[in-house]
């Protein structure tokens, strides 16, 4: 017969081995999720950045088109007071003969 005590021991010593591997295993699951944590986390940022770059392009695109469609009005606008002011100068030549 064996001593209880001694079959108490090893019962005890294997439970022990198999939470230092449990304990093993998840350290190791803890080391590869904070890694990927770390990934996503500067992936996040690497995207906020380029978000906001992205935005700053087309808040000025927005503002080079507003400019450009002003300016485009204003040339045309231009021509057509230069139209009405030599139609003015044809009025007045008639007038004056």
């Amino acid at each position: 017969m064996t001593n209880p005590n001694s079959e108490l021991i090893v019962d005890l010593k294997t439970k022990i081995n198999r939470l230092v591997q449990m304990y093993q295993s998840l350290k190791s699951e803890v080391q590869l999720l904070e890694d990927e944590r770390n990934r996503l986390t500067v992936q996040l940022e690497e995207a906020a950045r380029e978000y906001s770059n992205l935005d700053e392009r087309f808040n000025n695109l927005k503002l080079t088109k507003e400019l450009v469609s002003s300016s485009d009005e204003a040339g045309d606008t231009k021509k057509r007071i230069g139209q009405i002011v030599r139609e003015i100068d044809k009025c007045i030549a008639l007038l004056n003969r």
